[in-house]
């Protein structure tokens, strides 16, 4: 990542936790201010709080772990662990003779004020770090693959809860006597990923029938027989950082005629993008390939006018995008996508939406290989889960 000028670093800053980038350069998780000095010949300095160096030294990925306190400066101002860590930065790069630093996307403001105001000069190179991160590693792959199996164990928890629940008379679905709406369903995946090591701090979707229109639309209230409803899981797994990410629906009772139709829609575009993805093909060109099937069966594209009918019926979002640290990665599969690399780990997942039915989408997770892919995915995709 460095590069070989004598005089030159790269440099990434913030908390591991928050900054993904950082976390996935050193994978080693702290809560409080931190940086990554990449000096010439690769050196990796690692900066981290004091009462942090003895568990950075024995398991993050850098050559050399000092304090902010190694390196104070002679105005150096305490008492604010982000306002010393910058300070401390900019007087070891200073102390290294560094006159030129490279820094990504996610530098600090803070970092980038005071190496300034040292007289360091600062480029930010927009793309710094992500064909890298892109390109999973044996152990991200080992953890997304665990992280995907933890989520569709909960897809099946999830699916089989709904398609198993009785309708009372009204059509409303009831589970262990009381009536089964998506706020219910919640508690449940929570539940279940907490007890699986996993967690949902960007929530989950249950979104049944009319609901299911606006793609991105939680779910809140009743579930309903013969309505379809959209469950997309997406969980963190805690002992690892890394996130699943599936999407199933399911019908209770009696599925409707048009639900069966754009189902099957769905499932054929999925299997066109998954057998278009490998390597060295653009995630363009993976996005046409679901997008032609749409078209085929006589569905539009694109978000509908304001005007459209409530039975316009529209796959609206690309065909999936990249996961790993976040849920939503670089590349996105969608017009205008990049070249696909071995080992970038992606979603497929097209859908189709229409506000006088609801919403289908079916998404697997997936590694691209040099030939093809490599699915994690082995739950059915149908819409009967009973």
């Amino acid at each position: 990542m460095a590069e070989s000028n004598k005089n030159h670093a790269v440099v990434l800053a913030g908390s591991p936790m928050t900054n993904l980038a950082l976390y996935h350069q050193i994978r080693f998780a702290v809560g409080d201010p931190t940086a990554l000095i990449i000096l010439p010949g690769q050196h990796r300095l690692l900066m981290i709080r004091n009462i942090e160096i003895e568990r950075a030294k024995k398991t993050a990925r850098a050559d050399q772990v000092v304090c902010p306190e190694d390196f104070k400066s002679k105005n150096w101002q305490a008492g604010d662990r982000e306002l010393e860590t910058a300070q401390s930065v900019a007087e070891c790069l200073t102390q290294k003779n560094i006159t030129t630093i490279t820094v990504d996307r996610t530098f600090p403001a803070i970092y980038s004020h005071y190496i300034t105001k040292a007289g360091i000069q600062i480029t930010c190179d927009p793309n710094l770090g992500v064909l890298t991160r892109r390109s999973k590693d044996q152990e991200e792959l080992d953890h997304l693959r665990n992280a995907q199996k933890i989520t569709e164990r909960c897809m099946q928890m999830a699916c089989e809860t709904i398609a198993n629940a009785t309708a009372d008379a009204a059509g409303q679905l009831i589970h262990d006597g009381s009536p089964l709406t998506s706020e219910r369903m919640f508690e449940l995946i929570d539940i279940h990923f907490l007890k699986h090591g996993a967690a949902t701090p960007h929530g989950s979707i249950v979104a049944g029938g009319k609901t299911g229109a606006d793609c991105h639309d939680r779910g809140h209230g009743p579930l309903f027989t013969g309505q379809p409803v959209i469950i997309d899981l997406f969980p963190y797994i805690k002992s690892t950082h890394y996130h699943g990410d599936c999407t199933r629906c399911v019908v209770h009772g009696d599925i409707p005629d048009q639900v069966i139709k754009m189902h099957t829609a769905v499932i054929e575009a999925k299997a066109a993008a998954q057998n278009a993805t490998k390597a060295g093909v653009t995630a363009d060109s993976v996005h046409a390939a679901a997008i032609k099937v749409i078209k085929a069966h006589g569905y539009q594209t694109g978000i509908p006018a304001n005007d459209a009918p409530d039975t316009v019926c529209s796959m609206v979002h690309g065909t999936g995008h990249g996961i790993g640290l976040d849920v939503h990665e670089p590349p996105l599969l969608d017009i205008g996508g990049p070249t696909l690399v071995q080992h970038d780990v992606l979603t497929i997942e097209p859908g189709l939406y229409c506000k006088a039915i609801g919403g289908i989408r079916i998404e697997d997770m997936l590694a691209v290989t040099k030939n093809g892919i490599e699915n994690f995915n082995t739950l059915p995709t149908g819409l009967t889960w009973s």
